[in-house]
């Protein structure tokens, strides 16, 4: 279970995310904290493998805070969460190694999608091997499709559902249909599917009937 520790100044904001983390698959909240020096304390307190930081707090700025929870437990990741937009604050961000920024306001399914790639790719990465293969760092960095990247916009966790589709699916499907299974829109299906079609693991087949004909995906054998 990777344990994960809230810092957001906002005390039900930090509820919240609470709950979207807790709906989450492999994780659990191990606490929360609202000022700097309430992270510094809890993060040597609960040792955490995860943080989610925001960046406006009381008493110090989240990107120089991240140097000191680091100090006492050198680590440990950290997820930025904040409505800061400057491109230099994320640069910033960037550079001090965080696993991803996330910009508020943002849905529950936003934030689950960067944990399970962060529980997938960094969590995988420490427990897989004692050498890691170029693959492994590829998935890291949400490149392990012959070095393509996604399509703007798009998830790993996301396309691997969409791959679990076509598994179960009994024969060829729409992205209507995708998009029904998933809970998403057809046209955020149909652009994963058209992601794997150029990767070359989908065939298309055209179903013909009134108006445009349907494109309709399938595994290749």
């Amino acid at each position: 279970m990777i344990k994960v520790l809230i810092v957001d100044d906002d005390f039900m904001v930090a509820k919240v995310h609470a709950g979207f983390i807790q709906r989450t698959p492999g994780f659990t909240v191990v606490g929360a904290a609202h000022t700097g020096a309430q992270a510094v304390a809890e993060t040597q307190r609960l040792r955490p493998d995860l943080v989610l930081l925001d960046i406006h707090l009381p008493d110090v700025n989240g990107l120089d805070l991240m140097h000191r929870l680091r100090s006492v437990a050198p680590e440990l990741d950290v997820l930025v969460i904040s409505a800061a937009r400057e491109v230099e604050t994320v640069r910033k961000a960037l550079r001090g190694g965080i696993v991803h920024y996330l910009i508020k306001p943002f849905s529950q399914s936003d934030l689950q999608e960067r944990l399970e790639h962060y529980r997938s790719a960094y969590q995988g990465l420490d427990a897989a091997k004692d050498v890691a293969e170029q693959s492994d760092v590829n998935r890291v960095f949400g490149l392990d499709r012959g070095e393509r990247p996604l399509p703007k916009g798009c998830s790993i966790e996301t396309l691997k559902l969409v791959e679990a589709a076509l598994n179960a699916a009994a024969g060829d499907v729409s992205a209507a249909e995708v998009a029904q299974e998933l809970g998403t829109s057809r046209v955020s299906a149909r652009r994963y599917l058209e992601y794997l079609h150029d990767a070359g693991a989908l065939d298309v087949r055209l179903k013909y009937g009134v108006g445009r004909p349907e494109r309709r995906y399938v595994l290749k054998a």
